[in-house]
């Protein structure tokens, strides 16, 4: 196996490939920990520290060729599953909790979605082809991964530097790769070409991909109309789910200095996705930009590492309604548009630094710096909207300052544990904002002249113990408190009109929102305890069960407009059930439990046939609102994934079976739906050949092999084919889970060279 040291923490950077855990080896990691920038051969498997991830996965390992949407790398992950959103644009779930409730990080960057509905979240900023490593933290998160979120993380690298030894001089490499998926006609081209001496790297990295709208299994009746929907010139069969299609480009241009044990690096970003349409949203995409710029510096002394990064990302996002969207159901008139623009600046800087105070002991000391501004305006279309801009959110701010101390250590030969503590400042404010017209003036008015500047001083707390009963029994456990801080959508967006309302929508339901700018910073205490068995080498076999169980105070849930709720005054039909609904924004206290089990074994092995291995897992959650007894939103119901998996020389094929329990634990609040069970069928196959210093990779799949119908539990509420006449009085049909993609075909080809 080859490895290259990460430069904060060796005990990180040598956690095993299968994600099961084991006990530190603290001496051993402080003398790698000075170990010079060049790539080492790992002999044997290492023992990660507790401050290594859950789940950590190679770029190698998650086939990242046949797609162009990051998140879906993370589908074979425990405890992790994907609530679906445009075809870029997925959101992972972890344990019932999601988004911004997740600290995700992309090369040390906190990125933020700068979206009334989150269609740019930050995986989606990242090139599956340009992806290094995932690192998921599914249980207890350190205070050193991260803060600002309810307790789990995703750290994502990109390919990192490759410097040439004193014997080659300089070295040059490229790779090409192509993917196509016969469901929805997906295609993707990706290519990068580097250079680099024995102290200067240049890298870069360009990609595109686009698809039309996917199909479903079958034919699926909304209920609202016949089999077909008027589009444009021609029909949306009763198959092809709208607003599903999609463009996007992403360019990378990667440069290292490196001196002695000192590592410069400059990382430059550029986006540009032309259209994303969404079959949950009222709205699409349709232009979203994006520049990022990353410096970092990583050194290593004789009492530890050193790493610094300042970064600048500026988002500029557009909405309007796609094809799909513009007609009445039954009519022929079209709906004018709905343009609305959002700009976000986000300015971040970090500084850490890893002492080794003696063989056993290290101490993580840190702090971070984040600085976002968010401007949200629609510009009057026609209709009610005139004469002036509706202005959704004005100077919105959110500055966050952290510091963080963790200590980490083996206390005898058999026990290991880690201590830290995190202290985070947020600060948000928002300017004064209005409507169109005079009909919005009672709403702005009443906003305007609240205080809006609110200070959170946010404490995050994290303890974890292992014990190592034998070489083939690890058993760890842990309590950690972690702190989120509302969004600036969840505090500040404050029309309490209908279609003001309709467009802030993060969650994916149908629903209507407005923020409340008194909401309290969530706080989440869990426990979380694992049983890891495995043998001596940890390659041949391996089990691992993880019950938790969190409790999370002041939980941001939704709550109805109505009568007699004066935050946003509605009739009363809208507390029925069977519509789309208005909702406002209040802190109550949640319940989260449930448990990982996954593990993988030898089937059976041959000489002149191979192996065959059987890998697998099982998931559940349960999540409910201890204030109201209702179920929390988007929870994923039992499910599990099984494969058989086949190695043969250069060629390993898998069988795998995804099946998922029918949804019927849901909040009852926002009328969220209900999913029927299903099961699926994978068949992927791939043939990886090395020669001469040139690589290259295909790999055949087939996804739902048996082309089953069904429903994504987390897919949200299907609106992707356009507005209609006063249904429900949302301008969209109610009732409809997003139908999941039908029987798909792809082929992926990558050479390096």
């Amino acid at each position: 196996m080859r490895h290259r040291p990460h430069p904060l923490s060796a005990a990180v950077a040598l956690a095993c490939m299968s994600g099961l855990l084991a006990q530190p080896a603290q001496a051993q990691q402080a003398a790698e920990a000075l170990q010079p920038l060049e790539e080492i051969q790992v002999q044997a498997p290492r023992l990660p520290g507790l401050n290594a991830p859950t789940n950590r996965l190679e770029a190698r390992r998650l086939s990242p060729l046949s797609t162009a949407d990051t998140a879906r790398l993370l589908r074979s992950v425990p405890g992790v599953d994907l609530s679906s959103a445009g075809g870029v644009s997925s959101l992972p779930v972890i344990h019932g909790l999601a988004d911004d409730r997740l600290r995700i990080s992309i090369d040390g960057m906190d990125l933020i979605s700068a979206c009334a509905n989150h269609m740019n979240p930050p995986l989606s900023y990242l090139d599956p082809s340009n992806l290094a490593e995932v690192a998921v933290y599914s249980a207890i998160t350190p205070v050193s991964v991260g803060g600002d979120g309810l307790g789990s993380a995703i750290i994502v690298k990109s390919k990192t530097p490759r410097f040439a030894t004193a014997a080659e001089g300089s070295l040059t490499s490229g790779e090409l790769g192509t993917f196509y998926r016969s469901n929805g006609n997906a295609r993707g081209v990706n290519a990068s070409a580097s250079w680099a001496n024995e102290n200067l790297s240049v890298r870069y990295t360009g990609a595109t991909a686009e698809s039309s709208n996917y199909t479903a299994a079958k034919a699926f009746k909304p209920g609202y109309q016949a089999t077909n929907t008027i589009k444009g010139s021609h029909w949306i069969a009763g198959d092809e789910v709208g607003s599903s299609a999609y463009k996007t480009t992403n360019q990378a241009l990667d440069m290292a200095l490196r001196n002695a044990n000192h590592l410069f690096t400059l990382k430059l970003g550029l986006q540009h996705i032309p259209y994303q349409n969404f079959p949950n949203q009222h709205m699409d995409m349709t232009d979203n930009r994006s520049t990022q710029v990353n410096l970092g510096y990583e050194g290593r002394f004789d009492w530890g590492t050193l790493e610094t990064r300042v970064y600048h990302e500026h988002t500029r996002h557009s909405m309007n309604f796609g094809a799909d969207k513009l007609f009445w159901y039954g009519a022929s008139a079209t709906v004018p548009g709905m343009p609305m623009d959002t700009e976000g600046k986000n300015t971040g800087a970090a500084l850490k630094a890893s002492v080794l105070l003696n063989e056993q002991d290290v101490l993580r000391v840190g702090a971070e710096l984040q600085q976002y501004r968010l401007n949200d305006w629609w510009n009057p279309s026609g209709g009610g909207m005139a004469p002036d801009t509706f202005v959704n959110i004005h100077n919105g701010q959110r500055d966050r300052i952290d510091f963080y101390a963790e200590w980490e250590g083996a206390l005898d030969a058999r026990w290991s544990a880690l201590l830290g503590a995190r202290h985070s400042q947020v600060k948000t404010d928002s300017g004064a904002v209005h409507g169109y017209n005079s009909g919005y003036n009672t709403d702005a008015s009443a906003f305007n002249a609240k205080d809006r500047a609110r200070s959170d001083n946010n404490l995050d707390l994290s303890a974890l113990a292992r014990y190592s009963a034998s070489e083939t029994l690890q058993l760890e456990g842990g309590y950690s408190r972690k702190t989120r801080s509302p969004s600036l959508y969840e505090r500040y967006t404050w029309s309490t009109g209908g279609m003001a309302m309709t467009m802030n929508n993060w969650v994916n339901d149908g629903n209507g929102y407005v923020g409340n700018p008194d909401l309290k910073p969530e706080v989440a205490h869990t426990l979380s305890v694992s049983a890891d068995w495995h043998d001596p080498t940890r390659q041949v076999w391996g089990l691992r069960l993880t019950p938790y169980y969190t409790l999370v105070d002041n939980y941001i849930d939704a709550v109805r407009c109505g009568p007699a709720n004066p935050a946003c005054v509605k009739a009363a039909t809208n507390l029925n059930s069977g519509r789309f609904v208005y909702l406002s924004l209040a802190n109550q206290d949640a319940r989260l439990y449930g448990l990982d089990l996954s593990g993988f074994f030898p089937v059976a092995s041959g000489a002149g046939w191979g192996s065959l291995t059987g890998r697998g897992y099982l998931g559940y959650t349960h999540g409910s609102n201890r204030d109201t007894g209702d179920h929390l939103y988007n929870v994923m119901p039992l499910n599990a994934r099984l494969a058989l998996e086949h190695q043969l020389g250069s060629w390993t094929s898998t069988l795998e079976s995804v099946l998922v329990r029918g949804k019927h634990d849901v909040s009852a609040v926002r009328n969220e739906m209900e999913t029927s069970g299903y099961g699926l069928l994978n068949l992927r196959t791939r043939y990886d050949w090395k020669q001469a210093g040139t690589q290259a990779r295909i790999e055949l799949g087939l996804e739902n092999a048996l082309n089953q119908q069904y429903a994504n539990p987390l897919g949200g509420a299907y609106i992707g084919q356009g507005m209609t006449m006063a249904l429900n009085g949302m301008g969209s049909p109610y009732g409809i889970p997003v139908p999941g993609m039908g029987r798909a075909l792809y082929a992926a080809l990558s050479v390096k060279f």
